[in-house]
């Protein structure tokens, strides 16, 4: 470590190609290191940590990388253990895989192996994560929201995150699972939040100067709620259809990113 400057983060909205061209997983080689990196495969999400992580360290071999560790923490005596501390400060980047995000936060929070991750991200070090492992990356999470509805209040369950991206919720599966709704409640709900809804096979590559970019097949949603003028949301008649104005939407592909700072859509090649 030594490094002052954060590691990137890549949030993939989950079902990314694994087996044809792999542009997301190529570039997450490229971000950890290339033929150098040495990647850990953190299982804690998925109930079957063998089978998930067996078959990312496959392809991670395949794309180059010198190693792929699978970090089997299913415990929080595993995230206390020293010898999974040992494994997070060697890796040159963390890939946290799909399942359930709770068990990312419950089994991690507070421990050890938690600090060692944030220490070494705000060192360099990189880190990765896919669909349960995408939505853990912020400081507030959507754990739970109706899917292919209208937005309706009141029906978003959220959690603490890793803290990793402040002022994001970020959701995934996005177009796919038609799951804009609930991300428009959170955002009624925060409104001085950004709402990033990624799809499947496409993801962000959030750099360390507070931007991100594009990767992927599909789109990328930013739901900007700084410009809201009013919403309904309130415990009072909470099964309501949610009313919401002046929320502003982007939608994105390859090619575009979005600077937190100023909240602007950047063109990028």
């Amino acid at each position: 470590m030594g490094n002052n400057r954060k590691g990137d983060l890549v949030i993939i909205g989950g079902a990314e190609d694994k087996y044809g061209e792999s542009k997301i997983l190529e570039e997450v080689v490229e971000v950890i290191g290339g033929e150098d990196a040495r990647i850990g495969i953190l299982t804690t999400a998925t109930e079957h940590p063998k089978e998930v992580g067996e078959e990312y360290r496959d392809i991670f071999l395949r794309l180059g990388v010198r190693e792929a560790e699978i970090i089997d923490i299913n415990s929080r005596d595993d995230a206390n253990r020293e010898e999974n501390v040992r494994r997070i400060m060697d890796a040159t980047g963390f890939f946290f895989t799909g399942g359930d995000q709770l068990r990312i936060t419950s089994i991690l929070g507070g421990t050890r192996v938690y600090e060692a991750i944030h220490d070494c991200f705000n060192h360099g070090t990189s880190v990765i994560g896919t669909s349960a492992g995408a939505s853990v990356m912020c400081s507030t999470m959507i754990v739970e929201g109706n899917s292919n509805d209208a937005a309706r209040k009141c029906t978003l369950k959220m959690a603490p995150g890793l803290r990793l991206l402040e002022g994001v919720i970020i959701d995934q599966h996005f177009d796919q699972r038609g799951r804009l709704g609930r991300l428009l409640c959170g955002i009624a709900e925060n409104p001085g939040i950004l709402g990033i809804g990624i799809d499947e096979d496409t993801a962000i590559r959030v750099f360390p100067e507070e931007y991100f970019a594009v990767l992927g097949n599909n789109a990328v949603t930013v739901i900007d709620g700084e410009s809201i003028k009013s919403s309904n949301v309130s415990e009072l008649k909470p099964d309501e259809i949610l009313t919401i104005t002046g929320a502003c939407l982007h939608v994105l592909s390859y090619g575009y990113g979005f600077d937190f700072k100023r909240r602007e859509v950047l063109r990028l090649h």
